[in-house]
């Protein structure tokens, strides 16, 4: 788990059952596109938020992007969008209508109902964990995942190694051409590094039975809990409800009929 990541009930539960409310929760609600579902959506999420345990400071640097992406789809929607009913500004390629405003305000919130719970939620998920659930309980093949996992790994030495090559490089005096091409070189450098690194890797897991065809034991059991359930079960009751009231209002708007 990350260090900064959570300390809530949420925080806790198995990884798959993160991973499954999350796509409970966003699936139902891609089927639409209005404004009554995604904020009765984005209302019933408060709480699983707060129960993730994360910090204001944590929350808000986290979700950072989602807030720039959100408004600035529906300022596009706004702006480009279908235009029905009144129309309140037209120039050029730009038209600004009752119909485009509405879709405009469906897509800001329906980008925070279903990006804020799945950010929130990965937070707190430690790669390993989720390893062993895929491979334990979702009954991935455990090769795809092991090699995943290792790949996941990795990544946090990419930054490391950026450095350690563009220092290198500037040692060797050559790195002192333009911004673009000693970007390139060092991004050229790095590709190949871990490429190496890759097939090292790859050859020590298959060294240690990585890739053998046989049913292997894990360190750590992963399964799903009560805790899990309620998990589960709170991600189908959102994307239910917020769908029942979308109906119930004749706001319902699918997207195969729009």
């Amino acid at each position: 788990m990350s260090p900064d990541a959570g300390k809530g009930p949420v925080a806790r539960r198995n990884a798959v059952a993160k991973l499954g409310a999350a796509l409970l929760i966003a699936l139902p609600l891609v089927a639409t596109i209005d404004p009554v579902s995604a904020l009765v959506a984005l209302l019933l999420e408060i709480p699983l938020l707060m129960a993730a345990g994360l910090s204001a400071k944590q929350f808000w640097l986290r979700t950072l992007p989602l807030w720039i992406a959100a408004p600035a789809s529906a300022v596009t929607i706004a702006l480009y969008g279908a235009a029905s009913g009144e129309v309140y500004l037209e120039w050029l390629f730009v038209r600004v209508s009752e119909g485009s405003l509405l879709l405009a305000a469906a897509t800001f919130l329906r980008v925070l109902a279903i990006g804020l719970p799945a950010v929130v939620l990965f937070v707190t998920v430690d790669p390993t964990d989720l390893a062993d659930g895929l491979a334990q309980i979702v009954r991935l093949p455990a090769r795809f995942v092991l090699g995943a996992l290792a790949g996941m790994r990795m990544l946090g030495l990419l930054a490391d190694d950026w450095r350690a090559l563009s220092l290198a490089r500037r040692a060797r005096g050559v790195a002192d051409a333009g911004r673009v091409r000693r970007a390139l070189g060092t991004a050229f450098a790095l590709f190949v590094l871990a490429i190496r690194r890759g097939s090292a890797l790859a050859t020590a897991m298959e060294a240690r039975a990585f890739g053998a065809p046989v049913a292997r034991t894990w360190a750590r059991e992963s399964r799903l809990t009560a805790g899990d359930g309620i998990l589960l079960l709170t991600g189908a009751a959102i994307s239910a409800i917020a769908l029942a009231v979308s109906i119930a209002v004749g706001a319902f708007n699918p997207i195969l009929g729009a």
